[in-house]
């Protein structure tokens, strides 16, 4: 396996990061400060980072998103989005999906198929985005 420390970040385009590592016992990884450092290296270069879920929060922790706009998991009485919102994010309550510059955060699970699309169009263009689509079988 693969250590954060082995990776040179300049050879990649973007960052994607799930959600749900608090279930899967991952949560002390994704909020450890190496891993923040990954994404204020990824933000600092306004590479695309896309979140799914809670993954949002992480984002949030680094300080990139503070001062954006941003959401994260909504459901459980938004203790998330509370908490993102005290890391002085502007959380969007009511949106499936946020984007603010380089930073794409979503509010459940069942969104991590946009926020790919979304990532997909910001690496490439709408139009290839849209033909990927098709291809996929997807007609909106």
């Amino acid at each position: 396996m693969c250590q954060l420390n082995e990776i040179e970040l300049d050879e990649f385009d973007a960052l994607a990061i799930p959600g749900g590592f608090e279930e899967t016992n991952f949560y002390e990884d994704a909020f450890s400060e190496e891993f923040l450092n990954v994404i204020r290296t990824f933000d600092r270069q306004n590479k695309p980072i896309a979140c799914v879920c809670v993954a949002g929060l992480v984002v949030a922790k680094s300080g990139a998103l503070k001062d954006r706009s941003g959401t994260t998991y909504h459901f459980e009485k938004s203790l998330r989005q509370k908490q993102m919102r005290e890391m002085g994010v502007q959380v969007k309550h009511n949106e499936r999906i946020v984007e603010d510059r380089n930073i794409i955060t979503s509010s459940s699970p069942e969104t991590a198929l946009d926020v790919a699309f979304c990532l997909l169009e910001k690496l490439t263009n709408e139009n290839n985005t849209r033909e990927v689509r098709r291809k996929m079988g997807f007609t909106y």
